[in-house]
């Protein structure tokens, strides 16, 4: 265990279990990520546990999460997530105290530590933010009171043509093909519709 004592080791560990974790929220469900987040800081905290930690160098690492959020909100804003790195790298350096030196940390390990967490993290969480953002491309109760076509006859099952998008349906009657349709209802992915008097414009009859 004598090797969780160095402090590179650990500040690795910890960055380790940190992005782990993270990920274990933004990916739920698999485990392994859960589970080696635990491991990671389980050892990391063995070695803090038993290291000096400058509690002004922590405090440049929470603080970094500031400038961070101002970057997710202000895409273009770069400024920000340098913000982001010279605080991170900072307290990375000085987060242990060592005999002899004032950093314990290897500035170069904590420079592509950050750097890597900075950035990976950033792009994760501005794509995650631009999904949620973004309207949805497919709702099905959209389509509720829209009108179609019928590409096969339709009865226990068949195909019909919402706009421009094939849909399984099924109908009460029998509707024979190419006949307009209305949807009146949806279950999963299969519509239920029902015939449209012929002098009904439907998107499906035109071409």
């Amino acid at each position: 265990m004598e090797v969780l004592l160095n402090p590179n080791v650990s500040y690795f560990l910890l960055m380790l279990g940190i992005s782990l974790a993270i990920l274990a929220v933004l990916m739920p469900g698999t485990g392994l990520l859960e589970i080696g987040a635990l491991f990671a800081l389980a050892l990391a905290g063995y070695g803090i546990f038993n290291l000096a930690v400058n509690l002004w160098a922590l405090g440049l690492l929470l603080l970094g999460v500031v400038p961070f959020i101002l970057a997710l909100r202000r895409p273009r804003s770069w400024y920000f997530l340098l913000l982001t790195l010279a605080l991170q790298i900072t307290g990375s350096v000085f987060l242990f105290r060592s005999e002899g030196r004032s950093e314990a940390v290897n500035p170069a390990l904590a420079v592509i530590v950050s750097t890597a967490d900075a950035l990976f993290f950033y792009f994760i969480a501005r794509k995650a933010l631009q999904l949620r953002k973004a309207p949805k491309r497919h709702d099905p109760d959209a389509l509720l009171g829209q009108s179609g076509v019928t590409r096969t006859e339709v009865h226990e099952s068949g195909t019909v043509l919402i706009g421009a998008e094939l849909w399984s349906a099924r109908s009460r009657q029998p509707i024979p093909p190419e006949t307009p349709v209305r949807v009146v209802q949806r279950e999963g992915l299969v519509l239920e519709v029902e015939a449209q008097p012929q002098d009904t414009p439907t998107p499906g009859q035109q071409g």
